[in-house]
């Protein structure tokens, strides 16, 4: 309350017939008459609802469990109490899933005091996968599923998880969906940040994000075997939940946390930690994580201080401008002893800077090509003549 009010008028503003609707409210053991507002919402709505109430269980993983449990009908949407839906959502999203016969469908999510993540409503997409399409990046349980695709596969939340529980349902989702769609062209949900700052992803201490990585990269190198695909699904646990651990907050951590942030990162470096995960990020996200998987605290603070201070690392180009090298920090530092390749942009980031030519595999095959020519006597390229 107050945002439950909110909420629950753009539940009754769907354009969808109210008799495909079932409302299922969990009262998780709330203190500020939520409960008997959804009473009052339950006796006059044009909807079917159910409210359960029960004793707080400390998480969203439970009550979601319990209404999942309780749900009949062909798609369950988790809706949270201080957010809404855009009036077109469920009827937009029920016609896609339908359509597409996809498992899982994605709404345009647009922030109101907060900012949700953007890279994946670039384009709609009536069917698309996770290795083809950004929807990594976004893990939250605020999607369509169909619900024959979470009872097939007994599919609940993790009740052990105080973070980052909607992470690890939504990626086996999309491991397990039979195609996923991307609604990008309406606003089907609103995140809202609450003026008191009190969601529940910005709760709980370090140490609970670390479990939350764990899990996320445990249950990728279950489903998906070592190679290009996984190195793909392991950037977002290392980007999005474990490289903040080592951002501007650092500098600001004591150092016997510092040493207890290694320690926690050391397992999941050593196991999941691969050159094709390091190749797809940017050279400070990559500079960072090295150092991490190396154990070198000594030169991380350096390079965290250079990206809290938000400065543009210089840039130096080699081999005809097809090599660019970003001047972090410790580059070509005999002490530091850090390999050249650490430094090395990718073509996504070295495009900004001017002057860098981008190796095509042509250029390369030429190069190669001219190569043997110089050891061949003349006319080893002998051409027929019809």
């Amino acid at each position: 309350m107050p945002y439950l009010v909110e909420c629950l008028k753009s539940v009754e503003a769907q354009t969808i017939d109210p008799g495909r609707i079932e409302v299922i409210a969990v009262d998780d053991g709330s203190t500020d008459g939520t409960g008997e507002y959804l009473e009052e919402f339950a006796a006059r709505a044009a909807m079917p609802v159910t409210v359960i109430r029960q004793e707080n269980s400390g998480g969203p993983s439970g009550p979601r469990n319990v209404g999942l449990g309780k749900a009949g009908g062909r798609y369950v949407f988790f809706l949270d109490a201080d957010d809404r839906l855009g009036p077109e959502a469920l009827e937009r999203m029920v016609a896609m899933a339908d359509e597409n016969g996809t498992d899982v469908v994605l709404g345009r999510v647009e922030g109101i005091n907060r900012t949700p993540p953007k890279s994946m409503w670039g384009k709609t997409l009536g069917r698309t996968d996770v290795y083809s399409s950004n929807i990594k990046f976004t893990l939250s349980a605020q999607k369509l599923f169909r619900r024959a695709l979470l009872d097939r596969h007994g599919m609940r939340f993790d009740e052990s998880l105080w973070t980052g529980e909607d992470a690890l349902f939504t990626m086996e989702a999309y491991l397990r969906a039979d195609g996923v769609s991307v609604l990008a062209d309406y606003t089907c949900y609103y995140l809202v940040g609450r003026e008191d700052g009190k969601h529940v992803t910005k709760t709980g201490g370090y140490a609970l994000r670390f479990d939350s990585a764990r899990a996320l990269m445990n249950l990728i190198a279950e489903m998906v075997p070592a190679g290009t695909r996984r190195d793909t699904l392991m950037i977002r646990p290392f980007l999005v939940t474990l490289l903040p651990q080592f951002g501007p907050k650092y500098l600001k951590d004591d150092e016997e946390v510092r040493r207890h942030k290694f320690e926690l990162a050391k397992p999941l470096m050593d196991a999941y930690w691969t050159p094709g995960v390091a190749q797809r990020l940017k050279v400070h996200e990559r500079l960072r994580l090295h150092l991490v998987a190396a154990g070198r605290p000594d030169l991380l603070a350096d390079i965290v201080e250079f990206v809290r201070a938000k400065r543009q690392a210089a840039a130096v180009l080699e081999k005809r401008g097809t090599r660019v090298y970003l001047i972090y920090p410790h580059f070509r530092s005999r002490a530091a002893g850090l390999p050249d390749s650490l430094y090395l942009a990718e073509a996504r980031e070295a495009r900004a800077f001017e002057g860098y030519r981008e190796a095509s595999a042509n250029s390369f095959l030429r190069r190669a090509l001219r190569k043997i020519r110089r050891t061949l006597p003349p006319g080893g390229f002998g051409t027929a003549a019809a």
